[in-house]
């Protein structure tokens, strides 16, 4: 759950709107810009340790 003021979240249905897109698809393709940033981020340490270790 998560927690916005409601004159924060109108104005952002506002701002969806304006994109064509609802305040629930926005949100998730934020977070999931975010998760796959951070799973790549993963991989790039990842595999820097297993160079390092060869």
């Amino acid at each position: 759950m998560v927690r916005i003021e409601d004159d924060v979240w109108a104005d952002y249905e506002k701002v969806c709107k304006e994109k064509g897109l609802a305040r629930a698809a926005d949100i998730r393709m934020y977070v999931m810009r975010e998760v796959n940033a951070w799973r790549r981020r993963q991989r790039d340490i990842q595999a820097a340790k297993n160079i390092a270790e060869s």
